[in-house]
Formats: structure tokens, sequence, C-alpha cells
């Protein structure tokens, strides 16, 4: 990889580039989906290719190939100066990007079980499992779909500052979608999603029949004991999983800083952040919301990102104030910082966008309990059914799944279909303790133009919330 990462930079210095950078990716995975007990589909595949990007005039070029022969790299290389060289007029400002990226070092994800070694029927019958578990509920389920997917990645980037960094790592990602059905009461949808980085190992760990046959059993009991949540203005109790998708959309999005700037307006939203708006308070002391792509065995875990920058933990909200955006080395020149690792890639054909890693709300003090008992009336909603924000990230919408009555500080039975409408700072200036347990749910998050999807996870501590208007899905 050093050669030809080395034979196109120095390319790109002699035809004028100010600065370049190559990143040579290499990937292999293998996926497969079972739908009601059958196999649907099963791939597998093996990936490698540069992506160079250039900055000339002022102006990024980016330009990427899957043939890494010298001629292939000297046409790479000269798209992507062509490319920046045309696009240099129409840049309103030019691009500079923040401090130097010279590190030279390696990392890796430490696997003791090779997912790739393990044999195709051995993923099939761990799904066959899971699907006769689920069926050994009783529960009448219509549809069940398992999707299992292990890959391997190894990658090399290095730059005209001197950086060199080498990475190694394996990601496991298992998504599962059943739906329940009673006579009467009508159906109830619990889908989700597993991730982490490591081997084989780690998806041994989910011990994925009981798990999903566990969820099958809470559907039947949703379906057959729900009842209409109490209406008005009431206090809530949030799952982690709640909390994850929470500050995933509302904090971790409108805190790139790219969008922040505009730039994603037409591909993934705006932000109701402003540039100045560092300082502001956004929500209670309770809420520090946290983004670290150096959590060991985790969906979004990386040490150096894809511009050589050290990965670190980014502190988005701290107890209340919007502290410190994503960024990477272009965003952060332009707000006089340095950037703080978020540039991320899906592979080498994709140039290298600000993104998310792991994102939480940093745990307190209390105990579910501590957290319910204080409640006069109210609702615990452990796992929702579905979300939606609008493109800004200020106004949004959550339907609960599994959801309980909270009566004079007890847990009480099932609700269904409880829903929270709230903007973003309504919904964090009333949240007034945090539990101590911190729990991490996987997510495949999406932006860009091209689009590019990258693992992460999202989670943080169950929390309480005071005085929410609740209403009810049909």
């Amino acid at each position: 990889m050093e050669d030809e990462a080395s034979i196109a930079l120095n390319l790109a210095s002699r035809l004028g580039a100010e600065y370049a950078e190559a990143r040579i990716v290499w990937s292999a995975g293998e996926s497969l989906v079972l739908k009601n007990g059958s196999v649907e589909a099963y791939e597998y595949g093996e990936d490698c290719g540069i992506g160079i990007r250039v900055v000339v005039g002022g102006a990024l070029g980016f330009a990427s190939t899957s043939r890494l022969e010298r001629e292939s790299l000297e046409e790479a290389v000269e798209k992507a100066l062509k490319a920046a060289r045309a696009s240099a007029p129409y840049f309103k400002r030019k691009v500079e990007l923040a401090g130097r990226s010279d590190e030279q070092c390696s990392w890796r994800v430490d696997v003791k079980e090779d997912p790739l070694d393990v044999s195709v029927e051995e993923k099939i019958e761990l799904l066959a499992e899971a699907e006769r578990a689920l069926l050994s509920t009783g529960a009448k389920l219509p549809s069940r779909l398992f999707k299992l997917a292990t890959w391997k990645v190894s990658g090399y980037f290095a730059n005209t500052e001197g950086a060199s960094v080498k990475y190694e790592k394996a990601l496991s990602y298992l998504f599962y979608s059943v739906i329940a059905a009673k006579p009467g009461r009508g159906t109830a949808h619990r889908w989700r999603e597993l991730g982490a980085s490591g081997g084989w190992e780690r998806v041994r760990e989910w011990n994925v029949p009981e798990s999903v046959a566990e969820e099958a059993r809470t559907l039947d009991r949703i379906l057959e004991e729900g009842r209409e949540p109490p209406k008005g203005v009431v206090d809530l109790v949030l799952g982690s999983e709640v909390v994850g998708i929470i500050v995933h959309e509302s904090c971790g999005h409108p805190s790139e800083a790219d969008r922040v700037l505009g730039r994603e307006a037409a591909q993934g939203g705006e932000s109701f952040i402003r540039p100045d708006s560092l300082g502001e308070r956004i929500g209670s002391e309770h809420v520090t919301i946290v983004d670290d792509p150096t959590i060991p065995g985790s969906y979004g875990y990386y040490l150096y990102d894809d511009e050589g920058v050290r990965a670190r933990p980014r502190e988005l909200y701290k107890e209340g104030v919007i502290n410190e955006l994503l960024h990477n080395r272009e965003t952060a020149a332009v707000f006089g910082v340095e950037s703080n690792a978020a540039a991320r890639a899906a592979g080498y054909r994709y140039e290298p966008l600000i993104r998310m890693a792991n994102t939480y709300l940093k745990p307190g003090d209390y105990s579910l309990e501590e957290l319910v008992e204080d409640v006069k009336l109210g609702v615990y909603i452990k796992t929702f059914m579905e979300w939606n924000i609008d493109d800004r990230r200020w106004n949004q919408r959550y339907v609960g799944l599994e959801a309980y009555l909270i009566d004079r500080g007890e847990v009480k039975g099932l609700v269904r279909n409880p829903a929270i409408e709230v903007t973003t700072k309504g919904l964090y200036s009333r949240v007034d303790a945090a539990g101590r347990e911190l729990e991490f749910v996987a997510g495949t998050c999406g932006k860009g133009e091209p689009a590019q999807a990258m693992p992460v996870w999202m989670g943080g501590p169950p929390i309480r919330v005071r005085g929410i208007p609740l209403g009810v899905v049909p």
C-alpha cells in the first residue's frame, strides 16, 4: 500500500497540488438474509482501491480507482487535480486545512475468532436457531427477518505532510425485524440493530436466539395487555435505547460542522445550531452528550480518522450548554480550532465527511428505581417503535413500543403507542436526572451525496424528563 500511495502523492505534488492525501482500503465480507425461515440471499465480496484528494487553488478535488497499477494511479491523480481546478472559481470560501496531519502509526482491532473463517453453514444455523426460538414462544409472528453481516477492513492513509497511518479491523452486524399480530388487537413491530468491532466472538455474546425470543414474548404481551397511556403533560422515564436515538438525531447530527455551515442542506438537512451558538444553553445541567470513537469494541470504533487525525472524545453538549462541534480539518480552519477527528469515509470511493462515531448521554447517579419512584403519574418508555425529526433537527417525534404506566412511583401495566412531540430544547431542558447504567444500540447512519452509510453506536442511561406533553398513536 505504501508504494501506491507514494506514487500518487509524488505525482500530485509535481503537478501543482498544494496538499494531497491517499487512502487505500481493502475490504472483504459476507452477508446473508433469513426471511420467515428461508435463506433469501447470500453475498460475498472483496474490494480494494485508492481514493485521492487534493487541494489546488483553494479548492478540493477527489477521484478514486480500483486499479492500483501506475497508469491508473496517474489517471486518478489527474482527475482529482482537474476537478479542483475546474471548481476553484466557484468556491465562495477557499479551502484551508487546520493544523497538520503528520503522525506515523498503526492501530488494529483485536480479533479472537476471524468472522470470515466461520462457515456459512454455522452462520445460517445461528439464524435458524433464532427462527426456531421465535416460533417456540407461541406468539403469532407473521413476519420474521434476519440479516447478518461480517467483514474485515485494512487501510492505509498517507499525505504530503508526512502522515502514515495503517489500520486493521473487523466488524459484525445483525438486524432483525419481527411483527406480532393478535386478532382484535392489531400488530406490533420490533426491529433492532446489533453491531460491534471485533470477531465472531462478539456475535456469540449477543445470545441472539434468547434475545429475539424475549422480544417476541414482549410483543405478544404488548398486544394482549397494552392499554391507552395517559394524555396531557406528564413525567417520563426514557430507556437507554430511546435516549440513544434522541442524542444521535438532535445532538449528533446538528453538531456536524459541515451541516452548521450549510453544506449538507440539500443532502442530509440543516442544523438549528448557528456558527455563533457555542456557549448557548440547550438543556439542563444533567445533559452532557459525548461522541467518542475510542470506545473499545464499539461499532463506531477508530483511533485515527480518514484525514489521519488522532481520535478523542468530543463533548458536544456539556452540562446543558452547546460546547463543541464535530470537525474535519476544513471546518476546523473556518472555526479557528483544531480538527477533532470526525472525518470518515464509507470506503475508498468516497470523500471523507464529518460523521458521528459513538454518541451517548453521560450517565448520572440514579438507579432506574430511583428515577421512577419520584414520578406521580407518567410513562416509562423502554424502547421505541418509530421516530422522525425535521431537517433542522429541532422538532421531533418518538413513539414508544415497550412502555409502562408509572403510577405513584411504581411501574404498572403496559401501555400502547405513547407519542412524544417536542422540540430539542424543550426536551433537554426538562431532563432532571440521569441513571447510572450506560447502554448502547447500534445504528447505520446515512449522510451525504452520494450517500454513505456509517456504523455507529448511540446510547445513554435511562433519564427522567419532567412535564412533557404525551399523546397516543391510534
